[in-house]
């Protein structure tokens, strides 16, 4: 009887034990990008950041470095972008577009790229430069992401803090692309705003690029803002701005945009002079960052 007893209890203990256990029901968390952060409306700005070109020579190795080839660049661009093309000199920084047969291209430029030495999340970035004349200039003072978290582009997002194409001068552009907003679909982001003389006159091309929206100036005239308003929980896809991007600066000839009224052979050389770039970043917005 006893060894009745035990082994009915034996059973029932395994039984029991066996007895399965319901999983919690997980509800998926909403992830909102660009919404939810509250912050000064008169932020502190402290300098962190800067390149002003005051030593004679090729750039700086220890800001810049280069992106070399005459692939097209996506936008079946002519020109070849080589190193011989810029120079520091009398405190300017010199892109020079020439007009020369190299590896196959008609044109040669430079484009300097800040990606290896310094990258930026948030604050104001603002460049003092003076852009190229005449049809087929394309110059652009511009940011792409440095370890493409969301993917390839447009996903990871692109900021063009300055583009000017020189068959419609003085007219400058401020765009952002995304996932969902990009050239390719025509949903691009952006405006243009009437600069006098941008061929004669060096003038500031700034943003600043907080959480939540993107605020592009010249000479410190707001013109346009990029901000998910009317969306209330944006992917990704609306903004990718929640990661380092570096600079860019580079005379495109032609191309897709740069050269939809062809290409002025009677210009070259054209150079884009810049004077100083500026990076700026505020401790309260710095704070917010969650790595």
């Amino acid at each position: 009887m006893k060894k009745l007893i035990l082994l009915v209890l034996l059973v029932t203990t395994v039984l029991a034990g066996c007895k399965k256990t319901e999983e919690p029901i997980i509800e998926p968390v909403e992830v909102c990008y660009g919404k939810g952060f509250e912050y000064s409306e008169d932020l502190e700005y402290t300098l962190v950041w800067s390149d002003e070109f005051d030593i004679d020579g090729a750039p700086n190795e220890e800001y810049w470095k280069y992106d070399i080839g005459g692939t097209g660049w996506g936008n079946n661009e002519l020109q070849y972008y080589t190193k011989d093309n810029v120079i520091v000199e009398a405190g300017l920084l010199i892109i020079e577009a020439r007009q020369e047969d190299y590896s196959g291209r008609d044109y040669t430029s430079t484009r300097l790229v800040s990606k290896g030495e310094a990258s930026f999340l948030y604050g104001v970035i603002e460049v003092k430069a003076k852009l190229p004349y005449g049809t087929g200039t394309w110059p652009a003072i511009w940011m792409l992401p440095t370890d493409w978290r969301y993917g390839g582009w447009p996903d990871s997002g692109e900021i063009d803090i300055m583009e000017h194409v020189g068959y419609e001068m003085n007219v400058v552009h401020g765009t952002v692309h995304t996932g969902s907003y990009n050239h390719i679909k025509n949903t691009q982001k952006g405006d243009s705003i009437v600069v006098d003389n941008v061929h004669e006159e060096f003038h500031v091309y700034k943003i600043e690029w907080l959480p939540d929206k993107i605020h592009f100036y010249v000479d410190d005239e707001l013109y346009y803002t990029f901000e998910n308003k009317w969306i209330d929980c944006p992917t990704e896809n609306q903004w990718p701005f929640d990661e380092y991007f570096h600079l860019i600066l580079n005379i495109a000839v032609g191309g897709n945009w740069g050269g939809v009224q062809g290409v002025d052979e009677d210009i070259w050389p054209q150079r884009m002079e810049v004077d100083y770039v500026r990076v700026y970043q505020s401790e309260e917005i710095n704070n917010l960052v969650v790595e």
